[in-house]
């Protein structure tokens, strides 16, 4: 993959998320969240920019021995994440709990999948959280004010 094609993946992605982050920030200020939506808004604007130097840019486009090293790198770098947090998802402040559903969510839709089913299916193992704790209900609410159906008739209608 050439730089110009990295670069075009990631900026593909930033701008994905920053609709997302836009879209939920402005709903969170409506709904009197005010300092949450402004600040998630202003994470939109710098996310996943480490994806643009170093181990990061370097390797995480192609099956490499350091591939593990620039995950862990992004991970421990991006509070977005939750193996950024001692404590991982169950850590992690509102704000960047709000980046990750955005987050999450357009990486779902650049690869076609069900983010419903991937919550569902595989984030309450890898992060450790369950659909009825104080982490999912957030993440669901915060899913929920970004998509244009309601999370929970899509659950019922799948």
């Amino acid at each position: 993959m050439t730089t110009e094609e990295k670069i075009k993946v990631i900026l593909s992605h930033i701008e994905n998320v920053q609709r997302n982050t836009n879209k939920l920030g402005l709903k969170l200020i409506a709904k009197g969240e005010i300092k949450l939506g402004q600040t998630l808004i202003a994470n939109g604007l710098i996310h996943d920019n480490s994806k643009l130097r170093g181990i990061e840019f370097e390797h995480l486009f192609f099956d490499s021995v350091l591939l593990v090293d620039a995950i862990k790198h992004h991970q421990q770098t991006n509070p977005h994440h939750p193996e950024y947090w001692p404590n991982g998802i169950h850590d992690m402040p509102d704000v960047y709990l709000a980046e990750m559903a955005c987050d999450i969510l357009a990486r779902s839709q650049e690869f076609g999948q069900d983010i419903k089913l991937w919550i569902r299916e595989e984030a309450t193992k890898k992060y450790v959280f369950r659909l009825d704790d104080i982490c999912g209900i957030k993440l669901f609410y915060y899913i929920n004010l970004i998509l244009d159906k309601n999370f929970k008739e899509l659950k019922e209608n799948s």
